[in-house]
């Protein structure tokens, strides 16, 4: 079964085509690592396949839902529901601590009572090997215990997809490894499925397939 399917993707910026019509199926369950140059447009076509920016032409089904014919307020909805974020930089608020950082999805989702969302964010975090950190702001965690907490984040609302734009790019390598085998260990236990955006050709060789862009068109 397609969770999501893209086709005709086409974006500009000014006089640019940074992006010329891609198309691109992926399986439930399924991990798809994306590789290319810089400027090739990859973090481009992540951002419109996570309904962070429209495309000018072609269409993103997710489950079955053409989701940019929805209104603003209902793709918003609809993002926070199916769609879980990891970005290179972590982008944790610094005034909350792992637990609320990793909560938030579903205080933000409003249809949670507080303590299930609760419940679940300890859930996460003791699953990322961070039980002993949750209540610890982002200043006192390490680079790769805030990336879990990310990752956390990314999961609260149980998404149908998880896009992730070089999630490892700012972690040394012994972290890196560990949050790629963490991403397929989530697979393999919950059928999680995830796109993601690499310059890491190690993780891009662990994926079920590895596709390249170049100047806006995907190779393979």
């Amino acid at each position: 079964m397609h969770l999501l399917q893209a086709s005709g993707i086409r974006r500009k910026y000014g006089s640019l085509q940074v992006l010329k019509g891609i198309d691109l199926d992926v399986a439930q369950g399924e991990v798809v690592a994306i590789v290319g140059a810089s400027g090739a447009g990859k973090s481009t076509f992540l951002h419109i396949l996570g309904t962070l920016d429209r495309p000018e032409e072609g269409h993103v089904f997710i489950e079955n839902t053409n989701v940019f014919t929805q209104k603003d307020k209902d793709l918003a909805r609809f993002r926070n529901e199916k769609i879980g974020f990891i970005f290179q930089f972590h982008n944790l608020l610094a005034e909350f601590t792992a637990l609320e950082n990793a909560c938030m999805p579903g205080y933000i989702h409003g249809n949670m009572p507080e303590r299930e969302i609760l419940k679940r964010g300890k859930e996460l975090l003791d699953l990322l090997g961070l039980a002993h950190r949750m209540n610890h702001l982002p200043s006192q965690l390490s680079g790769g215990e805030q990336q879990r907490v990310a990752v956390a984040r990314a999961l609260l609302n149980k998404p149908s997809i998880v896009l992730a734009d070089e999630p490892s790019g700012n972690l040394d390598s012994q972290n890196a490894v560990e949050l790629h085998q963490l991403f397929f260990r989530l697979r393999n236990e919950t059928g999680q499925t995830f796109v993601i955006v690499t310059h890491n050709e190690d993780l891009a060789g662990m994926a079920d397939r590895r596709l390249v862009m170049q100047d806006g068109l995907m190779l393979s």
